[in-house]
């Protein structure tokens, strides 16, 4: 049997176990997928593991501690799975699938993003904004934003504000702002609808959550690990 598994601080949120254990028993596939909550990056290497993925707050943080960078990886200088000791990114495949899916379902052009949040998660979406010829802003999420939101296209929670079990955590917008053909993304996927996404819905916005996402960049990590 191999072994594979998530590391974080908290994982209550996580949904991987439940996703992977479930396609495991469905393929027949011989492993199992476990959560891992360390106290420090550090300790991943000693987790009798054949590869993992990688949560707040370790996606930068691990990098020291590996001892290969994919080019991509490199380039994006975050991780979300590991393998034999080389970090690896598939969250910018989720995302740009993900949004792509919404946009040309919606028929929306976005030439403008908002990316609330500085981390690893928010460097991989940077990433894949590029390669979508998207203008790109990143603010620091924790603190009250004082931009006219009116000028973005989409805007993107890339904070673990709002996740499971802090529910009623949102970024610090003026949401009044928003309007009609405006996109709010959010890479949180538990609970479904977030109060971020709950406000946009409000004023008309188009709603996306990180299910999605998630299934999408879950798959790209199977690939790696098969590789």
């Amino acid at each position: 049997m191999r072994h594979f598994g998530l590391i974080g601080r908290k994982l209550d949120h996580s949904w991987s176990a439940k996703y992977f254990s479930a396609k495991f028993a469905a393929e027949g596939i011989d492993a199992d997928y476990q959560l891992f909550e360390l106290e420090n990056a550090a300790q991943a290497k000693n987790l009798p593991l054949d590869g993992y993925n990688v949560t707040i707050p370790y996606k930068t943080i691990i990098l020291p501690y590996l001892e290969e960078l994919d080019p991509i990886a490199a380039e994006i200088n975050a991780v979300n799975v590991v393998k034999n000791g080389k970090g690896y990114n598939t969250d910018w495949i989720g995302f740009k699938q993900s949004l792509q899916e919404v946009l040309e379902a919606q028929d929306i052009d976005v030439s403008n993003a908002l990316i609330l949040g500085q981390g690893g998660a928010a460097k991989a979406l940077c990433y894949a904004l590029r390669l979508m010829n998207i203008a790109t802003k990143t603010v620091n999420a924790r603190e009250k934003i004082e931009l006219d939101i009116r000028q973005f296209d989409l805007i993107v929670n890339a904070t673990p504000l709002g996740m499971w079990p802090n529910v009623e955590t949102f970024p610090d917008l003026d949401y009044s702002m928003l309007g009609q053909k405006q996109v709010l993304f959010d890479c949180v996927y538990n609970p479904e609808e977030t109060e971020f996404l709950r406000r946009g819905k409000a004023q008309g916005a188009i709603t996306v959550n990180g299910k999605r996402m998630l299934i999408i960049q879950a798959e790209e990590s199977w690939k790696i690990f098969n590789s």
